[in-house]
């Protein structure tokens, strides 16, 4: 078995080519302005252009409005809706009847209790992404590089495929495969020098650990 890895909060030209050239099976681009990795549509529209066919394009928003849900759908070459932020159940199935993607449901996770909220969404979401529960201070939702126990989703099984994410690295991928079973994992902050600045080798290490389990 081959762990799929997301490579998100791409910016440039050059990241996106090390990335695919990398092994990235999904390349993440953001859309939520207090981000420091935060894309407009016509931009991501560039870079999405990059992209081969047979890697997922992914856009990440956050409790997103229709205008700005309609750009990204329209204006780019989008694969899949990652929901970041509270949206319910209710409206994913919305989302999905009106612009015809599918869509990744991100469940934030402190520990095992949490796990029953991905319940609610097996019936309205093609995916789950399990990321750590943000500080209580933080301003984005997601890519504050903290992981959960991993323990957690030991015993987890879902009709729906799941990514983990939350504080990867290079030397610890592996680790959080083995113990929580995961065959798919996001990273983003552990692949930058600064939030937002992608360093290549660090991407190219990253794909590198996680396919090598």
């Amino acid at each position: 078995m081959t762990i799929m890895v997301k490579i998100c909060g791409l910016k440039s030209p050059e990241v996106v080519d090390v990335a695919v050239e990398a092994g990235a099976d999904l390349v993440g681009f953001v859309f939520f302005g207090p981000s420091p990795r935060n894309l407009e549509p016509a931009v991501a529209a560039a870079l999405m252009d990059r992209v081969p066919d047979g890697v997922i394009k992914v856009a990440l928003t956050v409790d997103a409005d229709d205008a700005l849900l309609e750009d990204i759908v329209t204006n780019t070459s989008v694969d899949l809706l990652q929901l970041h932020g509270s949206e319910t159940p209710e409206h994913v199935v919305a989302l999905k009847a009106r612009f015809g993607l599918p869509m990744m449901k991100t469940i934030p996770i402190s520990s095992a209790a949490d796990l029953e909220a991905a319940r609610a969404y097996e019936q309205s979401a093609d995916k789950l992404l399990f990321d750590s529960k943000p500080p209580k201070d933080a301003t984005r939702p997601g890519g504050n590089a903290l992981a959960f126990d991993w323990k957690v989703l030991q015993d987890f099984s879902s009709p729906l495929p799941w990514m983990l994410a939350g504080g990867l690295t290079a030397d610890n991928v592996a680790d959080a495969v083995r113990i929580s079973g995961a065959t798919e994992v996001d990273v983003s902050s552990a692949v930058e020098d600064t939030p937002g600045v992608k360093n290549a080798d660090k991407i190219r290490a990253f794909i590198r650990a996680a396919k090598s389990v």
